[in-house]
């Protein structure tokens, strides 16, 4: 397993991730459902209810499963917003796929998993999320689609590529900053 400290050591054209995930937003009445995760990757992380994929199952499949699992509720008016690929520097690589929705069926329920929150988009705790949330969450609020490339390691993003628009229109923006650790 191929160990990186730098964005420009990892090979995108070539990348195979280990895991592929999903994350769902319902937006509704001015505010977004979110979650405060209780165990797993990310736990103690504000997030969007999500989780890997099942062998077999695609992307909008597993958005929907774990709403179900994780809130106890099912997404309505899905739309794809973006994908997000991670590259951990220990070798580790998540491919992820993030989706909206407009509504819901049933009610947003506390599960061994996770703790719903309703949050208004102009005050979004940034602080009590992953660092990566910050540079794609502006995009999918405003329903621009994106694909943004990742660094981590452990928590602390080293370093993003992030493709914004589509077909003609699309833009590309390069950070090669060192990101700050974010304290929660």
């Amino acid at each position: 397993m191929k160990l990186y400290r730098r964005m420009n050591e990892v090979d995108w054209a070539n990348w195979r991730p280990a895991e592929r995930a999903t994350l769902l937003f319902v937006m509704q009445d001015g505010k977004m459902l979110m979650i405060h995760k209780k165990r797993g990757l990310g736990a103690g992380k504000l997030n969007g209810p999500g989780g890997r994929l099942d062998p077999g199952e695609e992307p909008l499949q597993a958005a929907i499963r774990e709403c179900q699992e994780e809130l106890l509720i099912t997404p309505m008016g899905i739309k794809e917003a973006g994908e997000l690929m991670f590259q951990f520097t220990n070798g580790h690589a998540i491919h992820g796929y993030v989706f909206t929705a407009t509504g819901y069926e049933g009610t947003p329920t506390e599960t061994d998993e996770a703790i719903p929150i309703w949050i208004s988009p102009d005050e979004i705790p940034y602080q009590k999320m992953w660092s990566d949330d910050r540079v794609w969450m502006p995009l999918m609020l405003a329903g621009t689609p994106f694909t943004a490339s990742f660094l981590f390691d452990d928590d602390q993003m080293l370093g993003c590529d992030m493709n914004v628009g589509g077909g003609e229109e699309e833009k590309s923006l390069k950070s090669k900053v060192q990101w700050p650790k974010i304290e929660i």
